[in-house]
Order: C-alpha cells, then structure tokens, then sequence
C-alpha cells in the first residue's frame, strides 16, 4: 500500500519547477519569519538557551580531562541526574518562585560550580570535582524547565529562538573547549575558569533584553480565575507592542518589571492546578511527547559517554596528535549537528518524531560494532555518522516542544512544555548508567584483541 509523505509525518516536498520549489517562497518564508518576530524576545530567549545549557556542554567536553581512565558516565551521571530530578518534582511547585528570583538562584549556582570544578586541583579526589558539576546541574536543569515554561507567553518565536540558542551552546561550548585546550594550549584550568563567569550573560537578557510585558498581560487573562473576574487595567506608560502571543492576543508592553517577573507563577490562585490534575496531564503527554525525546537520548548520550571513547584509530590514520583529541572533536560534531538542527524549526518540521528516534537507535548499534569489529574504514566517516547523530538528536528536541505548542491547550501548554522537558534528562541519566558499563566493556574487548589506544589517555 502506497502511503503519502503526509501521512508519514513529514512535510512533502515540491516538485521542480513548481511554483512551490521557488526561491521567491523560500524568501517569503524568511521575511514571514522577521515579520512575526519581536527582536528583543529572540534576542532574550537565544541567549537563556545559549547560557544555560553551555556549562553542561562544556563539563561533558572536559570529562576525559576531569576523571582520565575513570568511565565518562560517571561525570554525564553528576551532570544531569540533579538536573533529571529538578525537572521531575520542580513543576509540580515551582510556579510559586517569581522568575527574577529563580534567575538570580540559577547563576549563583552555576558560577559556583564552575569555579569549584575550576580551582580543584588534581591531586584531590574526583568526587571534588564531581561536587561542582552537581551545582551547575541543578541549576541547568531549573533553568531549562523555567524558560520552556516562559515561551508560553512569548509564543512560537520564542522557542524557535530557545531551540537555536541551545544548540548553539552544544557548538560553543565543546568548539570552544577544544579551542582553548587543543589549539591555543590553554590548561584545562583556565579553560573552565573562563567559563565560569558566563552566567552573567544571563541576568543582563531576563532583565535588561527581555520586554516582560506578556508576561504582565497574562496577568489579565483568563489563565487566572481570580484575576479574570477584575476589570482590566489600563494602566502604563501609553506605549504598546504586539506580541504572537499563545491565545492570540496582543499584548502590553508595561514598564512594570516587578510584576512582569513576577507573573503568573507568584499569584495566588494557582491552587486550582492540583498536584493529582498535573500528575495526569502528565502521563497524557506520555507517548505523543516524552518517549521519543527519551528514546532518542538514551541512544545519543549512550554513543557519546559510552561508546565515542572507544572509537580510537591510529595517529598515523587521524588528524590528531594524541589519543585524549578523539573525544572533545567528536563532541564538537555532535554539537554542531545539534545546532544546525535545532534552528531549523522555522523553515523544516519533523511531525512523526519516533522516525528519527528509531534512527538514532540505528547509530548506536552501527558504532557500537565497529567499536568491537574495528570494520569502518576511515575516522572521516566517523565523523559523519557522530554529526548525523547530532541532526537526528536536535530535531527530536525541538520538534517535541513545537508539537506542544501547537497541540496542546493553551491552558495546559505553560505546565506541559516544563513537565516534558524531564525526558531528555531521564534519557541521558539512563544513558549514564549504561555508558559506564559500555565504556569499560568496549575497552576491555579492544585491549584484549590489540587494540590498547583506550587505556593510553590519562586526566588533563
């Protein structure tokens, strides 16, 4: 039986020559695009994926230099199991914290993880470290379900540009990690130092780029029953911008900080969405949204923690001058695949999100055997399966969260787009586990036919 792309969940594409194929459309895409776009907004949201997901990026870059023969799942686990834990109890209360307040929490801890992990010598024990990394965790992972849960005022835009930004974290921070320490020779000391003071970036877009004037306006809204039974106010400095907001509406700019942070998550009616009501509203977004977000992390942070330190050829066939270059350079791939991915969302929709999670599986299996056969001819083509990875994995994030906003009720939407976000960190904590079997598994095997390369990279 014939089944159409459509039907398949992809969008169909045009024939050429077609009117449809034309760059005149592809232009008319863009500038639809710009039109519907607030600046500010996408600067804001752009930069709130950039920074908090760049230290998690980073640490995972420096695993070999941070633990050396220690398996990598060991710092993925302190990476994101507190991170997998906030998002799994966090939305259930944390709409009762002002925003402003939960920006200020965030940086504070990730600029104290970073510097521990910084300034902890060698020589003291890795669980130091380790202690470190806990701290930029839970602060990536409050972060992420709070700022998917703030695209609900700001709209599709929003995510698209929280997408882009988070993408661009994965390329920054593991292209930046192997700049530092591989081409300029910086230590891996200063390497993470440097990183520490980025959060920073962070306060100067919630409170100084983002307009908060959605936010305030839902205030007037009927997500608020307290509040919908009130006269609107009038109130404000007489100017006004339209935002393509969820319900559709316009929006005024207000010149109020204090109540846009504020916003729906401090008022007082919030009672009405009881933790029974959320624990099935959750368990609804089950199959659609949060199994093939699982599935597709499990398989990727299983490559990468698990078998991408396996995946050794000899120098003489690479372009690497060491052993420890393998691994950050194929997280740099990863992350640029997941960057180039999760910025497509505007111009390219992925609706049947188990196909590529199914793909991804395929890659796991793929490497796997050759980490064990040693089959694959050349490092280069490697190299392309760990960026296909990074497009297949980046596509499965942003498209889940778009279905959300366009599936879901308005009603519904700011709780599902935070309560789904616990899927990718319970995929990569389980990922972690399976990772530091697979690593020692995989080395052991190679050392045992002649391939020792594993056990020759020791702690930066």
């Amino acid at each position: 039986m014939n089944r159409s792309p459509s039907s398949l969940g992809l969008l169909p594409l045009p024939l050429p020559g077609s009117p449809s194929s034309s760059w005149a459309l592809f232009r008319a895409r863009v500038a639809s695009f710009s039109r519907k776009s607030d600046t500010p907004v996408l600067v804001a949201f752009w930069l709130f994926g950039l920074v908090n997901n760049v230290l998690y990026v980073i640490i995972l870059s420096a695993a070999q230099d941070l633990v050396g023969n220690v398996p990598k799942g060991v710092v993925l686990l302190a990476d994101v199991m507190p991170s997998f834990l906030t998002k799994l109890v966090a939305p259930y209360f944390i709409h009762r914290v002002p925003y402003a307040v939960r920006i200020l929490v965030f940086v504070a801890l990730s600029t104290a993880g970073m510097l521990l992990v910084a300034f902890t010598p060698p020589s003291q024990p890795v669980a130091v470290k380790l202690v470190g990394v806990v701290l930029s965790s839970l602060s990536s992972g409050g972060g992420e379900l709070s700022f998917l849960g703030l695209t609900h005022y700001y709209g599709h835009m929003s995510l698209a540009a929280w997408g882009s930004g988070t993408g661009a974290a994965g390329l920054a921070g593991a292209g930046l990690y192997v700049l530092m320490t591989d081409w300029i020779g910086f230590s891996v000391k200063a390497s993470l130092l440097a990183s520490a003071f980025l959060p920073v970036i962070m306060l100067v877009s919630f409170f100084l780029v983002l307009p908060h004037g959605p936010m305030r306006a839902a205030v007037q809204r009927d997500y608020e029953p307290l509040l919908s039974e009130q006269e609107p106010s009038d109130e404000g400095d007489g100017e006004s911008e339209s935002f393509d907001t969820p319900a559709g509406t316009a929006s005024s700019v207000s010149s109020v900080p204090a109540a846009a942070s504020t916003a729906y998550s401090a008022r007082p009616g919030e009672a009405r969405m009881s933790f029974l009501a959320n624990l099935r509203r959750s368990r609804s977004l089950f199959v659609p949204y949060m199994l093939p977000l699982l599935l597709v992390y499990i398989a990727e942070y299983t490559i990468n923690q698990g078998v991408a330190p396996t995946l050794l050829f000899p120098l003489d066939a690479s372009p690497f001058a060491e052993f420890r270059e393998f691994y950050p350079f194929y997280g740099f791939l990863y992350q640029l695949g997941v960057f180039i991915s999760r910025s497509s969302s505007p111009f390219i929709r992925i609706r049947h999100l188990y196909l590529p999670s199914i793909l991804q599986v395929v890659n796991l299996v793929l490497l796997t055997l050759h980490a064990l056969l040693n089959f694959i001819p050349s490092v280069y083509l490697v190299f392309a399966v760990v960026f296909w990875e990074g497009l297949l994995g980046g596509a499965v994030y942003v498209n889940t969260f778009a279905k959300i906003m366009e599936d879901v009720p308005v009603e519904d939407r700011e709780f599902s787009l935070g309560a789904t976000s616990v899927s990718d960190s319970g995929g990569i904590c389980v990922a972690g586990f399976v990772g530091m079997v697979m690593e020692v598994w995989l080395c052991d095997w190679q050392v045992q036919h002649g391939r020792d390369w594993c056990r020759r990279i020791r702690a930066g």
